[in-house]
């Protein structure tokens, strides 16, 4: 049987090798599983202490996809066949591990190079946030649904959602809407763009690279990466598609005003949009049917997460991710959305006040792995 993560290493033309990641489930748009995780941190552990790897790219195969999200369906059947402390313990493994794996990615002491060509959401967009080189097409489509599914934005996204420009990145959250590889380049989470034909050329350009004097210590690699990719930049520009989420930051900015969520969501759903803001008004209905208690943790985590460590942030998420699985909406979100596919989840409903929300961020059994020693 075929792993669900190609591992393989590319000579340099000067005697070194690259690292070469393929997440290959094309099937599932290479939705990302348990063992995809573990497959992906052993490799990225290993080269790490490797000194004959210079360089790592990170890439989806088929034509379709980088990483449509998390494999979650699994979630669902483990809530129908399992014990409550069972569930628990899977997943505490699975989030604790995506986690981790994000964390490992955003402090990778090597290069690490991501292209996002096609569609990339929730777990993918964990993946692709961290990279020290995060690549786009005039194919890359982006978005945090999680809204739709009774979860919420998590693999890191409280902290990148909350310092995007203006209240974009709380928009992002609260609607699920999606945006392109162009949108992604202003929001701060992408790099560069190249063209989606060029991937397959992109190895050897990399491997042709000088990395001699990179091992040496006599430049940073990432200099000549910097300068491979602006050059595939220039070559695409003309051909990559227009944005769709920042013309629209002053509209947005001004929908989201204000400190109170309640207030805000009046306002989202009372607002009349223009033709030319059918996008807007179409994320407006998803942020509509989305979980109550999904909509409830992005503001808390939006707001809160300006202050915290990324390390901070990913130990609240655990809890947070934890706690929707056991008693949130995540396994009805599941249920609805990808296994009777009826699209009508019954949401619990909204609850008064806030304090409800603070038992989703307690840990429900001893000490949650991932919270930072004092």
């Amino acid at each position: 049987m075929n792993r669900p993560v190609r591992v393989e290493t590319c000579p340099t033309a000067d005697g070194h090798k690259l690292g070469v990641l393929t997440l290959d489930s094309p099937a599932s748009l290479n939705a990302l599983s348990l063992p995809m995780i573990q497959i992906l941190q052993e490799a990225l552990t290993a080269w790490e202490q490797d000194s004959s790897i210079v360089c790592v790219l990170l890439q989806g195969t088929g034509e379709k996809a980088f990483c449509a999200g998390g494999d979650i369906r699994s979630f669902y059947h483990r809530k129908k066949e399992a014990s409550e402390s069972e569930l628990f313990g899977y997943a505490r493994d699975f989030f604790e591990q995506e986690y981790r794996l994000d964390h490992h990615i955003h402090r990778y002491t090597k290069p690490l190079i991501c292209v996002a060509d096609g569609i990339c959401m929730g777990g993918g967009i964990g993946l692709f946030a961290g990279a020290a080189f995060r690549i786009v097409t005039e194919r890359s489509l982006f978005a945090m649904p999680e809204v739709t599914i009774g979860l919420y934005p998590d693999v890191g996204a409280s902290w990148f959602l909350s310092r995007m420009p203006g209240r974009l990145g709380l928009w992002l959250g609260l609607t699920g809407a999606r945006f392109n590889g162009v949108d992604a380049i202003g929001l701060g989470l992408a790099d560069h763009a190249m063209a989606s034909p060029e991937r397959a050329e992109l190895l050897p350009c990399l491997a042709a690279l000088d990395w001699s004097s990179c091992a040496d210590e006599c430049q940073d690699p990432r200099e000549q990466l910097d300068r491979l990719f602006r050059g595939l930049h220039r070559e695409v520009a003309a051909r990559l598609p227009a944005p769709v989420i920042l013309p629209h930051q002053v509209r947005i900015d001004g929908l989201l005003a204000g400190r109170s969520l309640e207030g805000v969501l009046a306002r989202l759903f009372e607002a009349s949009f223009e033709d030319a803001e059918a996008g807007l008004a179409q994320a407006r209905e998803i942020c509509q049917s989305g979980s109550p208690i999904s909509r409830a943790i992005l503001w808390r985590q939006y707001w809160q997460a300006r202050r915290q460590s990324l390390a901070e942030v990913f130990a609240d998420e655990l809890a947070l991710s934890v706690n929707c699985v056991l008693r949130g909406d995540f396994v009805e979100g599941v249920r609805a959305l990808l296994i009777d596919k009826d699209k009508s989840p019954r949401w619990q409903a909204p609850r008064p006040g806030a304090d409800w929300l603070d038992d989703f961020y307690r840990w429900p059994q001893g000490d949650n792995p991932l919270r930072p020693a004092c």
